[in-house]
């Protein structure tokens, strides 16, 4: 096997995504989701920080699952007033094995597609910076001076609703 196949990245599942409230995340799919973010927030970040903060419950989850019911990514959607005045993204996550494949942008632009049809409305992101760019590509722009969060760098960042002079 040479070098540079075992660099290349496999090619994702396909995966299915939908939307499960609180009240209908049944005990396997809560413990999945709480795992895929321990293993990249806590564990891989080396980051000790309180990942259940008490918005679970008010969000909707979105899951990235292949066609065997294994959840691959995943972002909580928060409504306006949740957490900032404006919906929010947060806690998104796609699974190691799956980076660079193109899982982390189906998963954003997804979790967009959501927002905007369950809250017609800007969308604010706490962003780790090191991915500012990946942000701005889905037309994200930096709202706020550079801010720690559990020793990782962030800035919160803006996206105005679709044809709106925000």
């Amino acid at each position: 096997m040479t070098s540079s196949t075992a660099e290349q990245p496999s090619a994702p599942p396909a995966l299915t995504f939908s939307t499960r409230i609180w009240t209908a995340l049944d005990l396997d799919r809560l413990y999945a989701l709480l795992r895929l973010r321990a293993e990249v927030f806590v564990v891989e970040q080396n980051c000790a920080f309180q990942d259940l903060d008490g918005y679970d419950r008010v969000a909707d989850h979105l899951l990235g699952e292949d066609c065997a019911g294994h959840l691959f990514a995943y972002a909580r959607l928060l409504p306006p007033g949740a957490k900032y005045v404006e919906a929010s993204i947060g806690r998104l996550v796609t699974a190691p094995s799956l980076r660079g494949t193109g899982v982390g942008r189906q998963l954003l632009a997804t979790a967009l597609r959501e927002c905007q049809r369950r809250w017609p409305a800007p969308v604010r992101i706490g962003a780790q910076q090191r991915l500012q760019r990946f942000y701005e590509t889905f037309g994200f722009t930096v709202d706020g001076p550079p801010y720690l969060e559990d020793g990782i760098r962030h800035v919160e960042m803006l996206l105005p609703p679709p044809g709106s002079l925000y």
